[in-house]
């Protein structure tokens, strides 16, 4: 009867691990500070021991770090997660099968994630630039003066900021140098 209390509770189709593999992403890679552990366990299996259910979640939490932090392929998944069956105290067949639908259908929403988290400080969005000419002007020595005009987009998790520069031939010059 030990052996049996070890073993993680029934998942009813999949749909509990599913939602199980969701909260985890969604408190993990997502933000969510309001999905909880007790929440997670409340909802989705009510009938597990605490300890079981922490048990179930730190395997699937661990799991879902592991396929996240190396960006897995589908190949690369399919050799993982079968491997993961294979081993004492692993996962069941079923298990991998709901992982890996999970990871195909949120892969590209936690690699986004991961890859936003990372960033520290403004990263460059888009970057516009042209050389203009003046063609007219008071003073005969400022026609056909280059002005270089550089805009740039910076932001921060989904945030733009516009800026622009603007340089005048001399400071083209010692640009170009320094380049």
């Amino acid at each position: 009867m030990a052996a049996a209390e070890q073993q993680p509770p029934a998942v009813d189709g999949g749909k509990a691990l599913s939602a199980l593999l969701g909260g985890i992403a969604q408190a993990a890679y997502y933000g969510k500070a309001d999905i909880t552990e007790e929440l997670l366990r409340g909802q989705l299996y009510p009938e597990a021991a605490p300890e079981e259910f922490r048990a179930l979640r730190a395997k699937m939490g661990g799991l879902l770090q592991s396929i996240a932090s190396a960006d897995m392929d589908l190949n690369q998944l399919e050799a993982f997660l079968t491997a993961q069956t294979k081993k004492q105290g692993g996962i069941t067949s079923d298990q991998a099968a709901v992982i890996a639908k999970f990871w195909k259908n949120h892969r590209v929403k936690i690699r986004e994630s991961l890859v936003n988290q990372s960033c520290w400080d403004n990263v460059l969005k888009n970057m516009n630039w042209r050389v203009d000419l003046k063609s007219q002007s008071r003073h005969v020595d400022q026609i056909n003066t280059p002005v270089a005009i550089v805009e740039m987009e910076l932001g921060k998790y989904g945030q733009g900021k516009k800026r622009g520069v603007e340089h005048h031939a001399a400071n083209i010059s010692k640009h170009i140098l320094c380049v």
